[in-house]
C-alpha cells in the first residue's frame, strides 16, 4: 500500500450533525477533540471540517440538505436527532485514563451509557477498561483504555 497524504490517517470518518458548530465546541470540551480546520460558507454554515483524536481524524459535517450540499446523496446525511435516536455505527478510541476521560465527558453533558468497566478476555487475549457516553446528538463513543496485553506466542 502506497502511504497516504501527509496529515491524513489510512481511514477517517464523516460525522454528521443539526449543528456541527456546536458538535465541534463539544467534542473538544467532552472529548479532548482537537479542530484542525472548519470552512464556513457566506451565511456561516460548515462547509467542511476535520477534528483530531490523537491520529485520528473525523469529519463532522451538517445533516440534511443545506445550499452547499448539490448532489442528491447529500440529502440522505442524517443526524440520529433525525432518525428517532437510532444509531447505525459506533466509534471506538483509546484514551490513556478512562475513568478521567470519562469524568470530563460527564461533566460536559455526556450521557454515559455504561460506567467504566474492565473486561478481561482472558490470558491469550486482553484486558480493557471501557466506557460507553452519547454525544447530545446521540451519536454512540466507547473509550478503551488497555489494561493488559496477551500472552506472546
Amino acid at each position: 500500500m502506497k502511504p497516504t497524504p501527509p496529515g491524513w490517517p489510512r481511514a477517517s470518518q464523516s460525522i454528521y450533525y443539526r449543528d456541527p458548530k456546536a458538535a465541534l465546541d463539544w467534542l473538544g470540551r467532552a472529548f479532548g477533540f482537537e479542530l484542525r480546520m472548519k470552512v464556513e460558507d457566506d451565511a456561516g454554515n460548515v462547509v467542511h471540517s476535520e477534528t483530531t483524536f490523537g491520529d485520528a481524524l473525523f469529519l463532522i459535517n451538517t445533516a440534511g440538505t443545506t445550499d452547499h450540499q448539490k448532489e442528491a446523496w447529500q440529502a440522505d446525511q442524517r443526524s440520529p436527532l433525525d432518525v428517532g435516536g437510532a444509531r447505525t455505527q459506533a466509534v471506538c478510541l483509546f484514551v490513556d485514563d478512562v475513568d478521567a476521560h470519562c469524568r470530563v465527558a460527564r461533566e460536559a453533558g455526556a450521557k454515559i451509557l455504561r460506567e467504566p468497566e474492565t473486561n478481561d478476555y482472558g490470558d491469550d487475549y486482553w484486558s480493557d477498561r471501557t466506557y460507553g457516553a452519547l454525544d447530545p446528538e446521540g451519536h454512540l463513543w466507547w473509550f478503551m483504555q488497555r489494561i493488559r496485553t496477551g500472552a506472546p506466542k
